[in-house]
């Protein structure tokens, strides 16, 4: 308060802010645009931090050139049980219009008992859901995992 007092005794009559130059331009530069576009490219698992420490530009500024600037998201990969071929896949649909059938023409078909052996399979992946998201645009598709069988 006392500035301001020193200032408009002195002959100042404006209470607005002098202009300041602010952070140097060189964070926003299409260099460092670039620069961040063709690490993302390489390598789309990369966090904010690694990209920030790589251009030498700060947390938010490389949060923002990626998710404004290049209208990107961090998505997670969307887990799959098991990727099946295109005989694999042919074969479900053979196996189910049969089903189809069978239970069409056998009024009594569903009501017998269907019986079979279960295998229960445990298994581990040491990666977490976090460290398989990428960077997407919206456009592209989201990245799958399929899940050790």
């Amino acid at each position: 308060m006392f500035q301001w007092f020193t200032r408009l005794k002195s002959g100042r009559t404006s209470v607005d802010d002098d202009a300041h130059t602010g952070r140097p331009p060189r964070c926003t530069t299409p260099e460092t645009f670039a620069r961040i576009q063709d690490l993302i490219r390489q390598v789309q698992r990369r966090t904010i931090r690694d990209i920030a420490e790589e251009v030498e530009v700060g947390y938010g500024t490389s949060q923002r050139v990626l998710t404004e600037e290049f209208d990107m998201h961090r998505v997670a990969a969307k887990f799959l049980p098991r990727i099946l071929t295109g005989d694999q896949k042919q074969q479900r649909v053979n196996v189910c219009t049969e089903l189809r059938q069978l239970a069409s023409d056998d009024e009594t078909f569903l009501s017998r008992d269907i019986t079979g052996d279960e295998n229960w399979v445990c298994c581990y992946d040491p990666e977490k859901k976090r460290q398989c998201s990428q960077w997407k645009r919206p456009t592209s598709p989201r990245p799958k995992k399929v899940r050790q069988v």
